[in-house]
């Protein structure tokens, strides 16, 4: 550990999932406290598990990202617990069809997908911002509505 995130507090959109996880379990082992937040709570509560495990922090919240509600809320709610939010990453999926040829998909099971991910970006797009108490960049979003890579600083609110 080399204590790169010590005392930050970072919340992992899709921490339940593989991807996300991981990046929780890493967060927590650079010395964060992990806020993990998805649609299923027994893969969350595992990979909180395993935080603690290693000595490390997390809490969980089952959370739908879609509801806009729900993630303003989620968000006000870590904010209150830990201070403000350091870092925030989005590593949800959104079910599509893996294995079928893209020609023989129909138009709206090509699109189902982009869709998904598409909403469920912009349904957390900004929510943290107001809670953050990072001078610097606090978030990478690979969310397709905004540049790729785009860090948000805090102090200014803006790319």
């Amino acid at each position: 550990m080399t204590g790169l995130l010590q005392d930050r507090v970072a919340v992992v959109y899709g921490g339940g999932g593989a991807i996300g996880g991981a990046v929780a379990r890493t967060f927590a082992r650079e010395g964060a406290r992990v806020f993990l937040a998805g649609r299923t709570q027994d893969r969350l509560d595992v990979v909180a598990h395993d935080i603690a495990a290693a000595g490390g922090r997390a809490e969980t919240a089952r959370l739908d990202v879609l509801d806009e509600r729900a993630v303003e809320a989620h968000a006000a709610a870590v904010a209150a617990a830990a201070g403000g939010i350091d870092v925030v990453l989005d590593a949800v999926s959104v079910p599509h069809d893996q294995g079928t040829v893209l020609a023989d998909l129909s138009y709206e099971e090509f699109w189902r997908p982009v869709e998904g991910f598409l909403r469920a970006c912009s349904s957390r797009a900004g929510r943290w911002r107001p809670t953050s108490r990072a001078t610097g960049p606090a978030c990478s979003s690979p969310c397709p509505s905004r540049a790729r890579g785009t860090s948000y600083r805090a102090s200014s609110g803006t790319a």
